[in-house]
């Protein structure tokens, strides 16, 4: 049944209200007024968690023209894992399944067939013990391998869907590092936030994090995937689509206004450009100079951060996070490039890789090409999920759990 008109209207109305309250808040300036007097550096309980790597500033550069300069990197490698989502099946197992894949600009599609496939199940069962040795199949295009993840009395389709996830993507990237000759795009961080998060949320996730082996072994991968391309001497870098991170928002609200939902809609604020009659101009690329970022989960990777008790073979200094922000008017949208110190510390490098992103978000109207290709090489559709799913249920000889949700909208079909 949906609302008849006389409600819509009376919601919109409401939202009328909404909207005079709040136009009495100037975001803009609030926005202009942090930028220019709390982020140089910017500090948080009498710590330095932000720092502008050079001079705090704002550049922006005519779309057609990056677009059409030669890009800095010759070739770019994009990496990316998908699953099909957390599932609980009437066994009592939990369990999400994982591929990563690569990709290559120019393509290589003996590269592109490769993938990496982890199961990560859960079980309150203590009887239960499965196999975690590794398989290959498809020629020996695809290794695959079940995590036993930890036991939990709560969040058990947090931890396999993250547990699955990171595995993948960071074994993946490890076997194939090699094949990286210019520059490497990770789709997403830099660091498994979804991991370092647990460190922030529940006492039993925190614990989890601290004390088990298998979260820290898989950020020990990405401790390792930082080593090996410093060692080469090949960047790395992660691009950030869809940013949730507060940390600024929260030091910021401390000390003065921030009203503002999160990072990417302060950065928002003061990249968007608009012409004398309010109209967003959309015929530049916008961004930031580069910070050096110890706020929220990146304090963990910094120099005198834990990395949760994972041995470091570098100067500590080299992992910490580094990060620029831009924003593409053309669509509305804030992305977030991250890097390791290693890198960015160099200001020729810092200035090689902000213009290689500029170029590539310019010319694809959105992330790099390396990053959606991997994106879609690596995706696991809702067809393909739910077949799988399927696969599973006949496997387990056993049914996913299901509720009365999943029958009203259509996500499981009346079994009469």
């Amino acid at each position: 049944m949906t609302l008849d008109p006389v409600h819509v209207d009376g919601i919109a109305h409401l939202a009328r209200q909404v909207r005079q309250t709040v136009e009495t808040s100037d975001h803009d300036a609030a926005a202009q007024r942090v930028w220019e007097d709390f982020l140089d550096p910017l500090y948080h309980d009498g710590d330095e968690i932000l720092t502008p790597m050079g001079d705090r500033r704002r550049r922006k550069v005519p779309i057609d023209d990056i677009a059409l300069t030669d890009p800095p990197f010759p070739t770019q490698h994009g990496l990316d894992s998908g699953t099909i989502n957390p599932t609980t099946f009437k066994n009592g197992l939990v369990l999400d399944v994982a591929q990563a894949a690569m990709s290559a600009v120019p393509s290589d599609v003996e590269l592109h067939r490769g993938r990496t496939i982890i199961m990560a199940v859960h079980s309150n069962d203590a009887t239960v013990s499965l196999s975690e040795d590794w398989a290959v199949d498809d020629r020996g295009y695809a290794k695959r391998r079940v995590l036993n993840a930890p036991q939990v009395d709560r969040y058990e389709q947090r931890v396999v869907h993250a547990l699955a996830l990171y595995l993948a993507e960071s074994e993946h990237a490890l076997t194939n590092a090699d094949v990286v000759e210019d520059l490497f795009v990770l789709d997403g961080p830099i660091y498994p936030t979804g991991l370092l998060r647990w460190a922030d949320r529940e006492t039993e996730l925190a614990d989890l994090l601290a004390e088990d082996d298998r979260p820290k072994t898989v950020v020990g991968n990405y401790v390792e995937l930082v080593e090996r391309f410093v060692e080469r001497d090949v960047p790395l870098i992660g691009f950030v689509k869809n940013s949730s991170t507060k940390a600024l928002t929260r030091a910021v609200r401390r000390k003065t206004n921030a009203p503002w939902v999160d990072d990417a809609a302060f950065f928002r604020r003061v990249l968007e450009r608009r012409d004398d009659d309010g109209e967003r101009r959309t015929d530049a690329l916008t961004c930031t100079n580069w910070f050096r970022s110890r706020a929220g989960t990146d304090g963990i990777m910094a120099a005198d951060g834990s990395a949760l008790g994972i041995e470091r073979e570098l100067d500590p200094e080299a992992y910490e996070v580094t990060f620029f922000v831009c924003y593409d008017p053309r669509n509305d949208l804030v992305f977030r490039v991250e890097a390791p110190y290693a890198f960015t510390r160099d200001p020729d490098c810092r200035e090689r890789l902000a213009r290689q992103v500029l170029h590539d978000v310019a010319a694809e109207r959105g992330p790099p090409l390396a990053v959606s290709k991997a994106d879609e090489l690596a995706g696991i559709d809702r067809q393909g999920g739910e077949e799988l799913t399927r696969r599973i249920e006949r496997a387990f000889d056993t049914d996913r759990e299901r509720g009365y949700d999943d029958l009203r909208w259509g996500a499981v079909e009346e079994a009469f």
